[in-house]
Parts: C-alpha cells; structure tokens; sequence
C-alpha cells in the first residue's frame, strides 16, 4: 500500500473528494456559519473558519496519491458519514477552550485524508484480485465527475482462465489503440516501470505469448 503513497497529483484545479459528496455544501456551509459560537478565544474563529474554507483544497494537497483520486461512490458515503458524524459531534458542544476547537478540525482533516487514500488504494487493490481485466465506476476527486479505473488482475484459478485474461488484455489494448488519442487515458497498468513490455512502441506485434511471459515476469 505504501508503494502507492508518494507526490503524484497536483491540486491547481482541484475540488477535493469529500467536495463531491452530495451533503457536503449543507453541511460545511452549517459548520462554517457555526464557528463563532465554538470558541472562547476570538483566534480560534479566524484559524478554523480558514480551516473549513480551505478543507477540499488542503485534502488534494495532502493525498499525495501516485494514482489517479478516484473515489467509489459507496466509498465517498463511508469517508463523508464518518467525517459528517465527528463534526456534528463537536458542534454539540459548548464553547470550547482556546485552541481546542481548530485543534480538533486539524485531527479530523488529518483522519479524513488517511480515509480518503485507504479508500482509494484499497478500491484498487480490490480491482487487482480479479482475473483479466476489470473495471469499476468511481467519482474524480479532481472535477467530481463520474470516471472509471481499470486494471488488469493476476487472481485467475487456472491455465485456462489465465488465457481467456491475456486474450481479454489484447483485445482491450486493440480497442484502446483504436480510440482517439486527443480523448483516451492510458491506464495504470500499461505505463507501469516493469511493464515495458506493453509500453506503446511494442503493442503493435503484442501476441498472446509474449503478452503472457510479460505479465507472469511482472
């Protein structure tokens, strides 16, 4: 999992994955309105309402995902509904000593980033126990579009189904050779380090054999 932790997205244009929760406007919206009654200590109120207004912004900043910020649908909910339930929880509360209240958003911004990476990378992981390739819908965190992520996974039971998953691997690269290159993504797996094999300049002659002694090498 750590192997996919390291500086890789960029977040000029970006919107945050929580962002795109449906309730997240409602919700973040109440927070923020909210904060002045939190604190005894004047600071605290500027300090946490830059916190909240900075909060999809910061959580792209932090991620720091080799692979693309692409969130399930059911994932999101899980990571919203648990971040959702510790603010409502602290707004509960009376007013709060000075420094405790944006304290207490700094670990809840912390604990939602670590959600929001585990969500992301255990979906691909998840991806990659298949056999062949597999596809699944997600949200971009970036413009909370709907997207999608595909792989290719080695969890075949047999010679047979291995073979049906490299035949299922070269038809797809034969598809995705045929889409407009101004308009199609190249997935993870055709641009990964030990995958030279399937790089672009060796995909035109990929036959099933070499294709197979690539993926098994790998």
């Amino acid at each position: 999992m750590a192997l996919l932790l390291c500086l890789g997205m960029t977040a000029a244009l970006a919107r945050g994955c929580l962002h795109c929760h449906s309730n997240f406007s409602d919700k973040f919206s109440f927070y923020r309105h909210h904060v002045n009654l939190k604190s005894w200590w004047v600071g605290d109120i500027p300090v946490s309402g830059a916190l909240l207004t900075d909060w999809s912004q910061d959580t792209m900043k932090e991620l720091h995902l080799a692979i693309p910020a692409e969130i399930t649908e059911e994932k999101l909910d899980q990571v919203a509904n648990a971040v959702y339930q510790r603010m409502d929880q602290l707004y509960q509360g009376k007013m709060y000593f000075p420094g405790y209240f944006p304290n207490e958003l700094r670990a809840i911004f912390r604990d939602q980033v670590h959600l929001i990476q585990n969500a992301i990378i255990e979906s691909r992981i998840d991806c990659q126990r298949h056999c062949g390739i597999f596809r699944y819908e997600t949200i971009s965190c970036i413009n909370c579009t709907n997207s999608h992520v595909v792989c290719f996974g080695y969890n075949c039971e047999s010679s047979a189904q291995w073979e049906r998953a490299v035949q299922g691997l070269l038809g797809y690269i034969s598809r995705w050779h045929k889409l407009d290159t101004n308009m199609r993504t190249t997935p993870a797996f055709l641009i990964s380090p030990s995958f030279t094999c399937l790089e672009p300049p060796h995909l035109a002659n990929l036959t099933l054999e070499n294709a197979s002694e690539c993926l098994t090498h790998h």
